[in-house]
């Protein structure tokens, strides 16, 4: 969960304050400036991506968004993923025909694995930036192969949209999800990518108003494109803050970002790996980690460490991070998280491992 600055907070509550009505129902002025509201975020979210406007599908988070993706694949079809998958790529496809893409020994991408297991399968759903050690998928390289073998690629970028530059067209990613609470947005919204063909391809798991053009008492015609998958009233605020997020991380640079979060990872890697009883999740470079600082001290339990830590006034996540598959594989209970962004600063990291050092003489 990042922080939010107050322009997103802003851009929110001018809804409620300005025009607080449903986009897309009604001929009023209030209802047509909700609506302008919502298609010129669909624009400015699209942007962030290089998408078309029409291929952005607001969804509640990333979890929603693969969901709606699995909801069209049967369970004859093969499907691979890695073993360092978030329960949200992990489960819904453990009801088709799914194999495991095994890392290699420092957690990073085993391309023999992918090469041996990528023939027959019709969907690659993989992590883009794992959450639990900060590594970064090579996923440029890898959707070539998966192509080569015609096999589409869905993206999990819930970790990798707030940190690092996503050209979907240049990837020639086929889909991507990823949540807004994690990229300065609000909490409850995110959305899906889809490449506009794919999209008129993929089943609607929810309808109702706003899907369809029309219906009879049994029968009904589908809306175009992204809206049959909008069901419902939408969360009007947080697709407008969500924009005004996208907007706010443009305008810094997720290059500038990308350089920042390894500045800070230097910091804590070179003032707490020479310490044995630290037990870094993850390859030793830190340049591999992105944001993430994921350890285990020895004989000590993960939420004790965070517990301690937040006396100190300093907030870590403790525990699997959804991530249970790869801890029980690895028989550990879970590991201390330390998460970095922009705008964390090196005197804070100082602090960390300040703190930390104290924890360890205990």
């Amino acid at each position: 969960m990042s922080l939010k600055p107050q322009q997103v907070i802003d851009a929110m509550n001018s809804y409620y304050l300005e025009f607080p009505a449903c986009a897309g129902r009604s001929m009023h002025s209030l209802a047509n400036k909700a609506t302008e509201a919502v298609n010129q975020s669909r624009k400015d979210i699209a942007k962030f991506f290089n998408a078309k406007e029409q291929e952005i599908i607001f969804t509640r988070n990333t979890t929603e968004a693969l969901n709606l993706v699995a909801n069209s694949f049967s369970k004859e079809d093969k499907i691979l993923t890695s073993d360092k998958e978030h329960n949200s790529n992990l489960l819904p496809w453990q009801s088709k025909q799914h194999a495991i893409l095994f890392s290699n020994e420092d957690n990073t991408f085993n391309f023999e694995e992918l090469n041996k297991k990528i023939k027959g399968t019709k969907l690659l759903s993989i992590v883009h930036t794992s959450n639990l050690d900060g590594v970064t998928n090579p996923i440029k390289e890898i959707i070539k192969i998966a192509h080569e073998n015609e096999t589409l690629v869905l993206i999990d970028a819930a970790q990798s949209a707030p940190h690092t530059e996503i050209n979907v067209k240049k990837l020639d990613i086929d889909f991507l999800a990823c949540s807004g609470h994690k990229m300065l947005g609000p909490s409850g919204i995110g959305c899906l990518y889809g490449k506009e063909d794919l999209l008129k391809e993929l089943k609607p798991f929810l309808l109702g108003g706003e899907t369809v053009i029309d219906s009879t008492y049994n029968s009904y015609q589908l809306e175009k494109v992204p809206n049959r998958f909008e069901a419902g009233l939408q969360n009007y605020s947080g697709i407008i803050g969500f924009a005004a997020a996208t907007n706010y991380l443009r305008k810094i640079g997720l290059n500038n970002i990308e350089e920042h979060n390894i500045k800070l990872n230097k910091i804590l890697s070179e003032n707490l790996l020479p310490n044995k009883k630290i037990k870094l999740i993850g390859p030793k470079d830190y340049k591999q980690r992105s944001g993430i600082f994921s350890f285990n001290i020895e004989n000590k339990d993960p939420h004790e460490i965070a517990l301690m830590l937040n006396s100190m006034n300093i907030y870590i996540r403790s525990g699997a991070h959804c991530v249970h598959s790869w801890f029980n594989k690895n028989n550990l209970k879970g590991s201390a998280r330390a998460s970095l962004y922009f705008y964390n600063t090196e005197e804070e990291c100082k602090q960390f491992i300040e703190n930390l050092n104290k924890i360890l003489k205990i």
